[in-house]
């Protein structure tokens, strides 16, 4: 009896020793599984494009040519002709930065330095993770400085400069702002004519749409004003930069112990539990098979 009773011992004692193997290998490897997939920042991705409204940004330079007439007789000295160009220029910079409060004070700094301004700002995120986006109206004069004053501040992820001429869609809105003008010229002259109620209702409506047209197009023409020239930067500020140091073997091993010893007390507490429940009901199986003997008893 007492060898049964040693080998049921040793028999549990191996069980537990199988089960606690189990869940630590399993942690171990989980431990290197999870830091391989962790999630990481895709920097490629331009914050900006999913916003709509944002400030439109134009600035204007001189082109410079010589005239045919100019080309053809060289000896002559025919004046240049210098046309303005509109156009936009956007630059974008994605970086990350271990000090990310530091880098953002940073980049408050420099955008006053340079006189620039900023037009539109957002951070989200908690601390660890958090993500300060701003986009910066910067003078055209100091543009290529600032751009490059900015890549200083944390690790640059990506960058992207963009040039599109502005000059036909700017010389559309002039036309169509003339052409409104004389609209509306016309439709006041008609005020002063006599007729129908229903006609001057009509006509003053359309006189209030073709004046709303105006101001629509007069705050479009009003970011192509040279006092409102600028060119555009979008900073986007990602915190987390410096890589996580490889986690030693030793640490991986500690951690695994101690998840495994952890949650194998709670799983031995559970069996113990499982085993008191089944004991007890079991007794009181036996208990209610005893009572019904006896009832059968005093009932013959």
């Amino acid at each position: 009896m007492i060898k049964s009773f040693k080998a049921r011992i040793w028999g549990l004692v191996r069980w537990a020793t199988l089960i606690f193997a189990v869940l630590f290998v399993f942690r171990f490897i989980y431990g290197y599984v999870a830091t391989d997939t962790r999630q990481t920042n895709d920097y490629s991705v331009d914050f900006f494009e999913n916003i709509s409204n944002l400030r439109k940004n134009y600035a204007s330079e001189k082109v410079q040519y010589k005239s045919s007439q100019s080309m053809s007789q060289p000896d002559m000295s025919a004046p240049a002709a210098a046309p303005s160009q509109k156009y936009e220029k956007t630059a974008s910079i994605r970086t990350k930065s271990s000090h990310f409060e530091d880098d953002a004070k940073q980049l408050s700094q420099q955008t006053e330095s340079f006189k620039a301004i900023v037009q539109y700002e957002q951070a989200l995120g908690l601390k660890g993770g958090r993500e300060l986006h701003l986009m910066i109206g910067v003078n055209p004069e100091v543009f290529d400085s600032f751009y490059l004053a900015i890549q200083k501040i944390g690790v640059i992820r990506s960058t992207e400069i963009t040039k599109v001429d502005k000059t036909n869609e700017y010389r559309q809105l002039n036309a169509q702002k003339a052409s409104l003008l004389k609209t509306l010229e016309s439709l006041n002259e008609l005020k002063s004519k006599p007729g129908p109620i229903t006609d001057l209702v009509a006509l003053h409506d359309k006189i209030l749409e073709t004046e709303g047209k105006l101001q629509d197009l007069g705050v479009e023409l009003g970011n192509f004003d040279t006092e409102n020239e600028f060119c555009t930067v979008r900073v986007s500020l990602y915190e987390g930069a410096t890589e996580k140091k490889p986690i030693s073997f030793i640490h991986r091993v500690r951690v695994a112990l101690e998840w495994t010893i952890h949650y194998f007390t709670y799983l031995v507490f559970a069996a113990v539990g499982v085993i008191c429940g089944a004991f007890v009901l079991l007794v009181i199986v036996d208990k209610l098979k005893l009572i019904n003997k006896v009832a059968k008893k005093l009932e013959e």
